[in-house]
């Protein structure tokens, strides 16, 4: 919401908006657009002179200025359909999903163009390291965004990413996720089958065909299919030669089958290498030469809490990630291992999302902790949402993850956290951090106390 305010002030609108909380570096970032936010919510913060009136998904039905819009026959949109209506005409709609990478596969494309002069817009999830944004009003002709599944609006239930008409789609990987909203897997899956049922026949779909769930929607599809794989060299991208350094990776891309040429990228990990593929292959979709991609490509930085190195006290590492999903928690292990390589990795993590402090993840959470060599769970943070049977045994992960003889943590609140790392961390540790939300602060906080 807050990029989405940007935008519009940058386009010669006048903006305002309503918050429960707002904190850095979204506050900052809206004073410094002077865009004024009213604290809390109430009729009168609606201006006298309004043409629209955007809510976002964590708005409820009972929130009194979606409310006060409708009783004044104020248009009222969700953030997806402001985006469509308000962004996206002239433009050609470059669309990234998936259940995990969106956000660096979309910030990887957006800068192979904006490196090689496309001048492109987008919106993205998180902060471009290179930018110190995620969001850019662009005067080139393509347009990138990151679309996810969840829903809208309370009274625009589907699908972000089917607002968005995408003419480039990239489908990364399909699993469950936000269990709060879907059923099941099949209704996800569903999802993302009408999202590459509405690409144009004159589009192009990307997709992971590596992932069997993403092989079985593009019989839904009506564009053309770009395969990307780390499996199949016939492919029509692919990798091999794959050097995995602390520094990044350096791989052969092939390109229908030929040889294109020796790059390198900064990422780590190998879903890291799928999403560079992946971005890769928009690119030359949008016309960009290996040559461009190649130059490019070793200038992204990446982005903010990706793998996000906080700093270093005492010889204790602080890394702060996004991960949450057991998938993705897994990868980031795996990536830190790469990326400090002979070092104790500690995996601390908030069980933060609607799904991450469900029970039915249970033992893939155990199974995803079992690559790092100490282990803090944090408490649930929406425990009160979910019946007792509903939520994590955090007692049970840990004493899967112990019977190695690991050390294991499940405090009952995150203050308890710095203490228990002042007494068993030691110089050469990783903490790594992994919450969909702030976690508290605790990165932060960490560097203050080791």
């Amino acid at each position: 919401m807050t990029p989405l305010a940007a935008l519009l002030a940058e386009a010669g609108h006048r903006v305002t908006g309503s918050a429960l909380d707002l904190y850095p570096p979204m506050s900052t970032l809206l004073e410094s657009l002077q865009i004024p936010v009213a604290r809390g919510f109430a009729p009168e913060h609606v201006p006298a002179h309004c043409d629209c009136v955007v809510v976002g998904n964590a708005a409820l039905r009972d929130n009194v200025e979606a409310a006060e819009a409708q009783r004044r026959k104020i248009p009222v949109l969700s953030m997806p359909q402001a985006i469509r209506q308000h962004l996206l005409p002239g433009k050609t709609s470059v669309v990234v999903t998936g259940t995990h990478g969106k956000t660096t596969t979309s910030a990887l494309a957006a800068w192979l163009l904006l490196d090689s002069n496309r001048d492109p817009g987008f919106l993205i999830g998180g902060e471009m390291k290179n930018l110190g944004r995620g969001y850019r009003r662009g005067g080139g002709s393509a347009f990138v965004l990151e679309g996810d599944e969840y829903n809208a609006a309370f009274f625009d239930r589907g699908p972000k990413f089917l607002h968005y008409e995408p003419r480039h789609l990239f489908v990364g990987n399909i699993e469950y996720d936000h269990a709060d909203l879907f059923p099941d897997l099949a209704s996800v899956v569903e999802a993302f089958r009408q999202v590459a049922a509405i690409v144009p026949p004159e589009g192009t779909i990307v997709a992971n065909v590596d992932d069997e769930r993403v092989r079985g929607i593009l019989t839904a599809a009506r564009a053309r299919v770009v395969g990307v794989s780390l499996s199949e060299p016939g492919a029509d991208f692919s990798a091999s030669d794959v050097e995995s350094r602390p520094e990044g990776t350096r791989f052969t891309l092939s390109e229908s089958g030929h040889d294109a040429g020796k790059l390198s990228s900064p990422l780590v990990g190998t879903h890291n290498l799928r999403n560079t593929l992946g971005a890769i292959a928009l690119a030359r979709g949008l016309g960009l030469s290996v040559e461009e991609i190649g130059r490019a490509l070793p200038r992204f930085v990446g982005v903010r809490r990706r793998l996000e190195f906080k700093g270093e006290k005492n010889g204790i590492v602080v890394v702060d990630d996004f991960a949450h999903h057991p998938t993705a928690v897994a990868g980031t292990i795996a990536a830190a291992r790469t990326r400090w390589p002979g070092r104790r990795i500690w995996a601390l993590f908030e069980p933060r999302s609607n799904t991450a402090g469900r029970k039915l993840f249970e033992e893939d959470y155990g199974d995803a902790f079992s690559a790092a060599d100490a282990l803090v769970i944090g408490p649930i943070f929406h425990a009160k949402r979910l019946k007792p049977e509903e939520r994590i045994d955090r007692a049970a992960v840990l004493d899967r993850f112990t019977t190695n003889g690991k050390p294991a943590y499940a405090p009952e609140s995150l203050e308890e956290i710095p203490g228990i790392l002042r007494r068993e961390a030691r110089a050469g540790d990783v903490l790594l951090l992994m919450s969909s939300g702030a976690f508290g602060g605790l990165p932060e906080t960490l560097l203050g106390e080791l």
